[in-house]
């Protein structure tokens, strides 16, 4: 897409969200590989050349619980590393200004609360790989100490009632969030201006959040470097870098 043509589309950007009485955003992988967190799903993704664990698989076997910590492992260095991008913090000005109302994401990082986005405003779909749960009493549990025990020992972590630990993330097979999704919906519906950003929106149920907010009447753009399959409801459509189209929009660098 060329300069001429993205500074038309981001001046359109400009007004639709000056318009808007409440926005909603919802973000994927997209925005977070700016922040070089890996894009898990796309061809050559880690999924392509690794079968997920099911949840299923994961509360049956203990040598499933252990590859999942592994593989938690492999991955905590460059998760910690990460850093709020321009395409989150431009977010978070729309939140403080208070015309985004919400901000829906498929991504498990934190990296929007990070972004000084309140805990409230943030609806994760698929969970926080930040810290780890007890799947029984759902006692929270800090990641450090654990991943400092299974690097010894490599014995997958349990909890003092008894239940299986697990990344607060949600796993292939497992429930979806009944809150976070009741939450999404009502964000959804409400909202004037839903914007898509950074994501595919191939993964269900989640991409059908944009279908539903054009349903009741929203206005709909999607900002992702790659089209999608949901281009054709949308009124505007940005195939550019997410934080440099936000940054660019809200004034912050």
């Amino acid at each position: 897409m060329n300069s001429a043509k993205v500074s038309r589309l981001i001046d359109e950007l400009s007004k639709l969200l000056e318009a808007s009485r409440r926005a909603v955003v919802f973000t994927g992988a997209g925005i977070s590989t700016e922040s070089g967190i890996p894009d898990f799903r796309s061809p050559g993704g880690f999924w392509s050349n690794n079968q997920p664990i099911y949840f299923r698989d994961f509360l049956a076997f203990e040598d499933m619980r252990r590859e999942a910590w592994r593989r938690k492992l492999a991955f905590e260095e460059s998760f910690k590393a990460a850093q709020p991008n321009r395409g989150h913090r431009a977010i978070a000005h729309l939140v403080k200004q208070g015309k985004v109302s919400g901000v829906i994401t498929q991504n498990i990082d934190g990296l929007h609360q990070r972004s000084g986005i309140p805990e409230e405003k943030v609806i994760e779909l698929h969970g926080n790989s930040t810290y780890a749960v007890c799947l029984s009493c759902e006692r929270r549990y800090e990641l450090a100490p654990i991943l400092a025990a299974f690097r010894i020992d490599e014995q997958p972590p349990e909890c003092e009632c008894g239940g299986l630990i697990k990344t607060a993330t949600i796993s292939f097979g497992q429930p979806m969030p009944v809150e976070a999704m009741q939450n999404a919906r009502l964000e959804t519906e409400a909202c004037d201006l839903f914007l898509a950003v950074g994501s595919s929106l191939v993964v269900y149920p989640a991409a059908g959040f944009p279908a539903l907010a054009r349903q009741h009447g929203a206005r709909l753009v999607i900002i992702n470097r790659d089209s999608t399959e949901l281009d054709y409801l949308a009124d505007l459509v940005l195939n550019a870098e997410i934080g440099e189209t936000l940054g660019e929009v809200t004034g912050v660098e």
